[in-house]
């Protein structure tokens, strides 16, 4: 299934999509998306329903989409987690798991503009997968992995360089508000397929700029989930952005940054795209 947090009007709430062209309200299940996540065993029966049903359902192109968790307890995300991205920085691939948070307020929806920082020239692109935790836990076997988690988002990890680098802390670099956008939809864990060997792009104004595979994650999901949880309990909703592949726009000759005016796409098959227009502050 593909669930959505949408506003239509003045209400907002969860839905279910069906056929990518319409949306099912669930408001009448689950309040929010937290609350359905964290009652998915007791709900997702009623939800397969309402689906089948079409009871109320509306134009997915009438509504908005809302980031699908808007506002998640945790949003973790990791660093130089694919091999041709490592090799653009120059850097050594890491012996261990690098992570770095993004605050809440950074949340964007899938569609919203992100904005560049005032004055900033080094605002940066990262196309990432994104997992919702669904089942939480503490010291969780990366045997065990799967079972935590809810589903699968879009994201985009938009990394404001200058701040990044000021630093060996990358938080405040990452974290810019409108700088953590991710969606369209949660697809549910049963429905994304094996979710180490998804196609994902970038596009910039049309022009690819990153092309690459989750098969070449250097930590696979379930080791990430195995490790976030040796130091923190994960809940239902925490989001975890898993890592970009190569084709920044730091790294290209010379360095090509969204500024205003550009639009930036995000896409992994069979998870949908994601995609923004570029404003200033």
């Amino acid at each position: 299934m593909k669930l959505a947090t949408f506003t239509s009007g003045d209400a907002v709430m969860p839905g279910v999509v069906v056929d990518e062209t319409t949306i099912v309200p669930l408001g009448a299940i689950a309040p929010d998306m937290l609350t359905l996540i964290a009652n998915w065993d007791a709900l997702h029966g009623a939800v397969a329903a309402a689906a089948a049903a079409r009871e109320g359902a509306l134009d997915l192109a009438s509504v908005s989409l809302l980031a699908p968790v808007p506002r998640p307890g945790k949003i973790l995300a990791i660093g130089l987690n694919y091999a041709d991205h490592i090799a653009e920085t120059g850097m050594q691939t890491p012996a261990h798991q690098m992570w770095f948070t993004k605050p809440g307020t950074a949340v964007n929806g899938p569609y919203a503009d992100i904005q560049i920082p005032r004055g900033s020239t080094m605002t940066d692109y990262e196309v990432e997968m994104v997992v919702v935790i669904g089942k939480g836990g503490r010291h969780i076997a990366k045997d065990d992995a799967p079972a935590h988690v809810f589903g699968y988002c879009v994201g985009n990890d938009v990394s404001e360089r200058v701040w990044q680098r000021l630093t060996p802390q990358f938080t405040l670099g990452k974290g810019f508000d409108t700088h953590a956008p991710f969606g369209p939809w949660i697809t549910t864990a049963d429905a994304a397929g094996d979710v180490h060997a998804l196609g994902i792009r970038c596009l910039v104004d049309g022009e690819v700029r990153q092309d690459s595979s989750t098969q070449h994650l250097i930590f696979s999901v379930w080791d990430q989930i195995a490790e976030l949880s040796k130091v923190m309990t994960l809940e239902p909703g925490d989001v975890i952005y898993t890592g970009t592949p190569g084709g920044v726009g730091a790294a290209r000759k010379p360095p090509a940054m969204l500024l205003p005016g550009c639009r930036v796409r995000c896409e992994i098959d069979g998870l949908g795209a994601i995609e923004a227009a570029c404003v200033a502050e």
